[in-house]
């Protein structure tokens, strides 16, 4: 079986509900703004879904919740999963999502149960339908089941349309604001309309650190939407500006598109699609001539507490130290590396000279090492190389920091034992979001 179309107006919603009532077993690829989503539907139930966007990172962040209640998902397990599957190639196609492949080797190694693999996959296809729902345009393929996806769970697509429909229409009444969970909140002094209490700005500077809601919310081990609606009175009245989404999170749909708004509430509908089996792309555009009419969204609607302060997450209280040595021979790079690490939480020490290195950083037996590729005397792979043969250093987190961006540097830092690959020019947001992926 195989089918594919091009949609000027995309209907996602009555799209999943034709292949969930006439097809046994399919797999629906989407493309749109070079954006690839992949949902994979047996016997009228999904078994899983996942998008081109970092499935890797998107993986870690649902890894990352399980681990308060999951020991063996430690940080180290879960770089050694990232390195062990992570593909190099970004948006390559593949019969068999690299992620999912992942969830399969926690399991046969027993990291994870298959009840505890059913918890995961259902949080990332929530996360991927919701955003598919956003789609208004591009084109499908619609292919033969792969039978690697079936076996862990068979999630109910009114179910999850019904979660997704909640959470899109909760996300809307924040607009215009907040327009994406990608979006990134910080404390920005110049555009404040008022003065901040110091107990009130004490506790956004700890909560803000460059990440987006997404991410922050997760370090923080709290619910996103929540996180964002406690925030939303702040940003509202200008004491916390955002920033767009990162690339590549800024190719994804966001909440302030229209027509995506009258998809997600047009799911009642959706339902009353035929059992047609073919699919045809006026078929499914017909339908938006008889959607209901909106009612205009109201302040009253957006779920605000009213004091927002008490409302607010509390920074992790973990009050553990991390020892982190950076090692560049440009003392300009780690001055910047000094300034993005400028927490409470890190103490940095910095080498300029890398032929030095190894007994410095014996010395001071950090938790985590910043290695430059290019440096005189020794390169970032050799020092890279003598600290993995020593033995207090077999499982630290070792990045490897470099202008290099090809594939071959890549598979070099990982033959070498690197943990991870960051690339310049970085923000401290892509610092700050590898080091904790790392450390936490």
């Amino acid at each position: 079986m195989t089918s594919c179309g091009t949609f000027q107006k995309l209907r996602p919603l009555s799209l999943l509900t034709h292949l969930s009532n006439s097809y046994d077993s399919a797999h629906l690829k989407v493309f749109s703004n070079s954006v690839s989503w992949s949902i994979y539907l047996e016997q009228g139930k999904i078994t899983y879904a996942s998008h081109s966007i970092e499935p890797f990172d998107r993986l870690d962040c649902h890894l990352r919740r399980l681990a308060h209640r999951i020991p063996s998902l430690s940080s180290e397990n879960r770089t050694k999963l990232r390195l062990m599957f992570e593909k190099e190639s970004e948006g390559e196609q593949l019969n068999i999502n690299p992620d999912y492949q992942a969830i399969c080797w926690l399991i046969e190694h027993r990291y994870l149960s298959a009840e505890q693999a059913k918890i995961l996959i259902e949080g990332l296809v929530k996360e991927v339908i919701e955003s598919f729902l956003l789609v208004t345009e591009g084109s499908y393929e619609l292919c033969s089941f792969s039978e690697t996806t079936s076996g862990f769970c068979h999630l109910s697509l009114s179910s999850l349309i019904k979660y997704a429909q909640k959470q899109l229409q909760a996300w809307q009444n924040l607009l215009p604001e907040i327009n994406s969970p990608y979006q990134c909140p910080y404390l920005d002094s110049a555009r404040r309309e008022q003065q901040l209490a110091p107990e009130l700005q004490q506790k956004l500077t700890a909560i803000l650190k460059g990440f987006s809601f997404r991410h922050l919310a997760i370090l923080l081990n709290q619910d996103e939407l929540r996180l964002a609606q406690s925030l939303y009175p702040y940003i509202k009245a200008g004491n916390i500006s955002l920033q767009p989404p990162h690339s590549p999170f800024d190719r994804l749909p966001n909440f302030a598109n229209s027509s995506s708004e009258e998809q997600i509430k047009s799911y009642p509908l959706a339902l009353k699609i035929s059992n047609s089996k073919s699919i045809v792309a006026s078929s499914l555009e017909s339908s938006a001539t008889q959607l209901p009419k909106i009612p205009p969204r109201t302040p009253q609607s957006v779920n605000v507490v009213s004091e927002p302060i008490n409302n607010l997450p509390e920074a992790p209280t973990n009050k553990k130290t991390y020892k982190i040595v950076c090692v560049d021979d440009s003392p300009a790079m780690l001055k910047e590396l000094s300034y993005f690490l400028d927490d409470e939480s890190f103490a940095v020490s910095t080498i300029s000279d890398p032929i030095k290195a190894l007994m410095q950083i014996v010395r001071v037996k950090p938790d985590l090492i910043l290695l430059d590729v290019k440096m005189a005397g020794i390169d970032g792979y050799e020092l890279c190389r003598l600290l993995r043969n020593h033995s207090f250093f077999k499982a630290t987190p070792i990045i490897m920091v470099t202008g290099n961006t090809g594939i071959i540097d890549r598979v070099k830092a990982r033959m070498i034992g690197a943990s991870g690959y960051l690339t310049k020019p970085f923000s401290q947001s892509d610092l700050l979001k590898i080091v904790f992926r790392h450390l936490s």
